[in-house]
């Protein structure tokens, strides 16, 4: 059952009204926004559904300072919704490699192709069209409709959600529901009717900034003369954290296949872990690496070296990873490639998108072989 939002009266305004208490903290937001805001990033230059929707995509659970590099680098490939419709899913992988969370850049790439197929390469106006769309939720639905459209549209991301669980000190964990409506209803009720790219943008820059998840900055903030976490004492403490839980540890072999400067890469389904990603072949921690490249790869290859296993963590469990260099022994026929295999040539990478992983170990590989 959602909770209702209630009314308060504050500091500065001790009678208000939910109408009058949500116009009083819109004003203060935008106005330190004038003053402290950022304006400058790349995707507040040239504005459209477009660039908006790029830059909120990568920006879900990554820094900005990560994100700037590779927007510039997408959207110099990807000028616009019909480019990105155009191009091959490995090539929007290769320039989202690095950036994490790979289902979100072919979620961008599947809603591209409907922008283009059912809007005619026009983004729909309305939030509630936008997310319908792959990978657009409600809050980024919500940013897309109020900064590119001007459309008053709230927002809820990271940021947003914490000034808000602080200001009105709501309890609970933001993934449950109870909790998430809390906070939907207060980010409606205090998003204004004007200037609504500005306080989208604000609202994101205050949790960004100031109302930080460590040694959040209160004396600097708009908020602060009634915020109740900060008179609480205790803002480190909303939103509430998730309920930690015991991961299971699985356990892979990466097979290193080489021959000469190649290697042997193998691409993962399109769904699932690593989706639609390039890998070095793996294989189960007690399965033979020589009899599966016989039998299952009809390659003959001899082990030169093992490398000490790593543990990768995703968000639903731990896996330990043990890399093997083989060597691919010249007398052998090479294996042909195909659409879901492939020989990487390490000095001439082909456009490919690559598991962090397997990023790793050919930086190792490199320079064991340098």
């Amino acid at each position: 059952m959602s909770r209702v939002a209630p009314s308060r009266k504050t500091s500065t305004d001790p009678g208000a009204d939910p109408q009058r208490l949500a116009l009083d903290i819109s004003k203060r937001v935008l106005a330190w926004f004038d003053r402290h805001g950022r304006k400058d990033l790349p995707w507040q230059r040239d504005i459209t559904p477009y660039r908006v929707w790029v830059s909120e995509i990568m920006l879900q659970q990554t820094q900005v300072a990560t994100v700037i590099p590779y927007f510039d680098r997408f959207l110099q490939r990807f000028p616009d919704v019909r480019a990105l419709a155009a191009a091959s899913e490995d090539e929007v992988l290769h320039l989202w490699t690095g950036l994490g969370y790979y289902s979100r850049a072919r979620n961008l790439h599947k809603a591209a192709q409907l922008v283009c197929r059912d809007f005619d390469g026009e983004f729909p106006a309305d939030a509630a069209q936008l997310e319908q769309l792959p990978g657009i939720g409600r809050s980024t639905a919500g940013a897309i409709a109020s900064i590119a459209g001007q459309q008053r549209a709230p927002i809820l991301d990271g940021n947003v959600k914490r000034v808000l669980a602080r200001y009105h000190a709501v309890p609970g964990y933001p993934g449950e529901s109870a909790t998430l409506n809390a906070l939907w209803q207060y980010a409606e009720a205090h998003t204004p009717k004007k200037r609504l790219p500005d306080y989208t943008q604000a609202m994101m820059d205050l949790g960004a900034t100031l109302c930080t998840r460590s040694r959040p900055a209160c004396a600097l903030c708009p908020l602060t003369d009634d915020c109740l976490a900060r008179r609480q004492g205790n803002p480190n403490e909303y939103p509430g954290k998730k309920p930690k839980k015991v991961l299971p540890v699985k356990a892979t072999r990466m097979l290193i296949i080489e021959q000469g400067r190649e290697v042997l890469l193998q691409k993962r389904p399109p769904t699932g872990v690593w989706g639609g990603l390039w890998v070095f072949p793996q294989i189960d921690a007690d399965t033979d690496p020589i009899a599966h490249c016989a039998e299952q790869l009809h390659l003959k290859v001899e082990l030169t070296e093992r490398w000490a296993p790593w543990r990768h963590t995703f968000s639903h469990y731990h896996l330990d990873i043990e890399p093997l260099r083989l060597k691919l022994i010249k007398a052998t026929p090479r294996i042909a490639e195909t659409s879901q295999q492939l020989w990487y040539d390490r000095e001439r990478p082909a456009a490919v998108g690559l598991a962090a992983p397997v990023t790793l170990l050919l930086e190792k590989l490199s320079g064991e072989t340098a």
